[in-house]
């Protein structure tokens, strides 16, 4: 169930690493590195950091994710950007569910909570970063105008707080995600942003 449940997350990213493609003209070979960067990036990191080798090395489904997103983006790209709520509202789950399994893992490799707090950040962000970069865009980490990494920054701290306290396993894992899932559709549905330094104006 929980490689089903990281198949799903990563084939939901994978989508939005493709629409990224498509918005900015690549072809197919630079849609599927889109969609494989967004969809495994953060992982990877990851377990590059904890010294494993990476799950997505160690599954097809992994691999098989991304080139799955990226043929249905490059067939049928203006159906699949009209369901982008939908698909927003997956992306969040998948947010949830990243940064909570990641920092179970960095914690079960008894990093600190701190840093395993940090690790699951970059799994469920880090992707992202990579897409950006890739893509000639300023990484949206770096202006969390719609609160991005601010939800995967508190489940990731709710998680490795459960884990301190001693509740392992699923539960800790599902509050953890339902948390950051919460707070990003909030903020998607509230407009909620992270704070500008004091004078500086928003743009939009």
């Amino acid at each position: 169930m929980s490689e089903l449940l990281d198949l799903a997350g990563i084939f939901v990213f994978a989508l939005t690493g493709a629409l990224m493609g498509v918005r900015k003209r690549l072809d197919v070979v630079g849609m599927v590195v889109l969609a494989g960067m967004t969809a495994l990036g953060g992982g990877v990191v990851r377990d590059l950091i904890l010294n494993v080798r990476p799950a997505a090395f160690q599954s097809l489904g992994y691999v098989l994710a991304p080139i799955v997103a990226t043929v249905i983006v490059v067939f049928w790209h203006p159906h699949v950007a009209r369901l982008m709520p939908a698909i927003l509202v997956l992306d969040a789950a998948g947010l949830g569910l990243f940064c909570a399994v990641g920092t179970e893992k960095a914690l079960i490799y008894e990093l600190s909570p701190l840093h395993a707090a940090l690790l699951g950040v970059t799994t469920a962000v880090g992707g992202g970063i990579l897409r950006d970069v890739l893509a000639g865009e300023i990484p949206t980490l770096l202006y969390d105008r719609q609160l991005y990494a601010v939800p995967a920054m508190a489940g990731s701290a709710a998680m490795a707080g459960l884990y301190t306290a001693g509740l392992h396993g699923w539960p800790a894992v599902l509050a953890s995600a339902v948390l950051a899932f919460l707070l990003r559709i909030a903020a998607m549905r509230y407009g909620w942003r992270a704070p500008l330094a004091r004078g500086v104006k928003p743009t939009e």
